[in-house]
């Protein structure tokens, strides 16, 4: 089969492409996604709070972030894992184990992320993100966690769908 390809925007950040008659979204200035399951040695989950323009609130999700938009297009997953989860929450991984590479929308977009086990965690900062990011870090003990976000959510403060798949991998490496 012959692919037929088209770009029909390409912006700072975010491109449309076509492939073969599906138009999709990609990433201009990144080569991937981490995801990070980050659990302190107290058993509780991190996760980030922070206003998300495209839906227009604050959304509490996993620790995350782009592949090589630091500058270094050569950057691996696992060190955008590292910088991410510091950078974010403030926490440093002693143990840094890979669960899976899957597609984040995959009838949107080409975007891949990566989701990590972040494991012997080491408080450096209070993390908050870059001066381009407002993030507050909730830990958040896992067994009390699913009571913790439904009451956030009914709070009106959205969740990101992935910090489920998270709280299954934190628990079942306890």
């Amino acid at each position: 089969m012959s692919i037929d390809e088209k770009i029909h925007y390409r912006g700072r950040f975010l491109g449309i492409m076509e492939r073969n008659g599906w138009e999709f979204v990609y990433r201009t200035n990144a080569t991937g996604v981490v995801v990070m399951v980050a659990v302190t040695d107290a058993d509780e989950l991190l996760l980030v709070e922070q206003y998300r323009v495209p839906v227009g609130g604050r959304v509490i999700e996993l620790p995350a972030g782009l592949v090589g938009d630091a500058g270094d297009a050569a950057e691996s997953a696992e060190a955008a894992a590292h910088r991410e989860l510091l950078e974010e929450t403030g926490y440093r991984a002693g143990t840094l184990s890979k669960l899976l590479a899957c597609p984040s929308t995959p009838g949107m977009a080409n975007e891949v992320i990566t989701i990590y086990y972040a494991a012997d965690l080491e408080r450096e900062h209070d993390g908050g993100g870059d001066s381009s990011e407002d993030i507050v870090v909730h830990r958040v003990p896992l067994e009390t966690a699913a009571d913790w976000l439904a009451e956030r959510a009914a709070a009106g403060v959205m969740l990101d769908p992935k910090i489920y798949a998270g709280l299954f991998w934190a628990q079942a490496r306890r």
